[in-house]
């Protein structure tokens, strides 16, 4: 048998022995039948001698980088591609998809455990059954010397969307039997997209996001009607012409479930003249995830004015195999390297989120992806409004993901006031309105409904982003870079209002930066002035 090389990283680790798992998973035995089912694998590759490392240095700098540049220096050698392909074919995989950095590959589960050597079982996590393997996978030394990880072997393991509805107890009663919001009144939750770009000094100001295109990264489309009723209920002049949907893999894909509606309501709510690219993944699996972030990265050249990207999702840094946080991590840097801010929401469970994205009892630790070094992870507030529209008051939500990385080492950038001592990643960067209980106005299913989640203030940040981005072309300037150096010397100046009360269990709120609300919410005139 020739030499293999073993992909430690690119599992989490599960109990030999079949039976109910802590994390509530059910583990069975392989059966026969399933040996003939399909599996998607993706095969990360490095990128060549030293480019990641040089890349790191230069977005930390933000520094963006010519697309012809990044193509030409920050891809895989095209050998060690071509070599890869070859034993994949010959092992019987289809080659679905090839990028900068992967390989994506389908082949049935015998076929998988046969060429990968992994043994495989069953997984069944929240209902669902999964064939996952059970051990590390390897790969003939020949061909493995390239690969930074194998992800898909585990496809129990997805992202949580990070969104909360409320429906108040004194709401009125539906046709269908649900709940609505109470009648809106001014500047009282659910709030309208206008009362939050007041609260956050973003409104008057000449901007609508117009050249600018936000992308979103979810697993379905929202209903067109739920958009156009959300758009007439805050006079907005927004069409379904500018909302461009890309279903990534082309299969079906699920109903309607509030996450993709909440995000392209307030991306376009805050933003009303920007574009709005909605990238549909059909599953939540990491490496649907990855095949989606390829393809934005595909799509920028055609894309100039895609500058932003929201995500509100999120798992448990515990629970992610450290090859697919490389692999993602990668694809982030390429984002930020050619100038896309990616806000990432930070989590709706507080300081200890379990698997299933709730806060009972899961360890202390901070969600991935807002973990990530080359995004923006955007905390939560619960923010109050007085009569007249002036922020009353703007606390930490106890549900606001936050905390210290265990992937990413501390970038030279976190620093600053309240910034406390150590070498790990602190998460959140930012916040935004995200309290449920003070939440935002959308249009579900027909109806009016009260939501909130950090899946509310990433889409804010966005949306804000894309003013931000007009503002300064208009004003002569380069698009903005990557935000967080930028961003943390502001610390402490009027460009961002400090959340000094509030905590979200292992951590509180306090003058200057702390893991629930990160720097601050932030006052968009001025960091328009500011940002130079």
């Amino acid at each position: 048998m020739s030499d293999r090389k073993i992909f430690h990283d690119s599992v989490v680790p599960l109990p030999q022995q079949p039976g109910l798992t802590p994390q509530g998973m059910l583990l069975a035995a392989a059966e026969p039948q399933h040996d003939e089912d399909t599996m998607d694998i993706h095969f990360s590759l490095s990128l060549q001698d030293g480019a990641e490392a040089q890349l790191e240095q230069r977005v930390a700098k933000g520094e963006v980088i010519p697309p012809d540049e990044l193509e030409k220096i920050y891809t895989a050698k095209s050998t060690d591609v071509d070599a890869l392909k070859n034993w994949l074919k010959s092992e019987g995989f289809t080659i679905t998809d090839v990028t900068p950095d992967g390989i994506y590959a389908r082949a049935k589960v015998k076929e998988i455990a046969h060429s990968l050597e992994v043994s495989m079982g069953r997984v069944t996590k929240d209902g669902i059954t999964y064939n996952a393997a059970y051990n590390a996978p390897s790969l003939p030394t020949s061909v493995a010397d390239a690969v930074r990880s194998i992800n898909g072997l585990q496809p129990f393991r997805q992202a949580n969307k990070h969104l909360r509805r409320v429906v108040p107890a004194d709401g009125n009663r539906t046709a269908g039997g649900g709940l609505e919001p109470s009648p809106e009144i001014a500047n009282a939750p659910p709030y309208l997209a206008s009362e939050i770009l007041a609260a956050y000094n973003a409104n008057g100001l000449g901007v609508t996001g117009m050249g600018q295109t936000i992308a979103i990264l979810i697993d379905t489309f929202p209903a067109d009607a739920d958009l156009t009723a959300f758009w007439t209920r805050n006079g907005l002049p927004v069409t379904l012409a500018q909302i461009q949907k890309i279903n990534v893999g082309g299969g079906a894909l699920p109903a309607p479930g509030g996450e993709e509606t909440l995000d392209a309501s307030w991306t376009s709510g805050i933003a009303p003249g920007a574009t709005i690219r909605i990238y549909a993944t059909g599953t939540l699996s990491f490496v649907a995830l990855d095949r989606a972030l390829d393809r934005i990265i595909a799509d920028l050249p055609a894309n100039p004015g895609m500058r932003q990207l929201s995500i509100s999702l999120g798992l448990g840094e515990t629970f992610m195999s450290p090859g697919e946080v490389n692999t993602e991590h990668a694809k982030f840097l390429r984002l930020a390297a050619s100038g896309v801010n990616v806000f990432v929401s930070s989590g709706d469970a507080g300081s200890n989120p379990d698997s299933s994205g709730h806060s009972s009892g899961g360890p202390l630790q901070a969600e991935y992806e807002s973990s990530d070094s080359a995004v923006i992870g955007v905390g939560g507030t619960s923010l109050r409004l007085n009569a007249a529209g002036a922020v009353s008051s703007e606390q930490g939500w106890s549900g606001s993901g936050g905390g210290r990385s265990r992937f990413f080492p501390r970038p030279a950038w976190q620093t600053g006031q309240g910034v406390p001592p150590g070498t790990q990643r602190l998460v959140p960067d930012v916040c935004a309105a995200a309290d449920p209980n003070t939440g935002a106005f959308l249009v579900l299913n027909h109806h009016p409904t009260q939501i909130g989640g950090t899946s509310w203030s990433a889409p804010i940040w966005a949306g804000l982003c894309a003013l931000m981005n007009e503002a300064r072309i208009k004003a002569g300037k380069p698009a903005l870079g990557f935000l967080p150096p930028l961003i943390y010397p502001l610390l402490g100046s009027a460009a961002f209002r400090d959340v000094t009360s509030g905590s979200n269990g292992a951590f509180h709120c306090n003058p200057g930066y702390d893991e629930v609300t990160g720097v601050g919410a932030p006052n968009v005139k001025e960091l328009i002035a500011r940002i130079h």
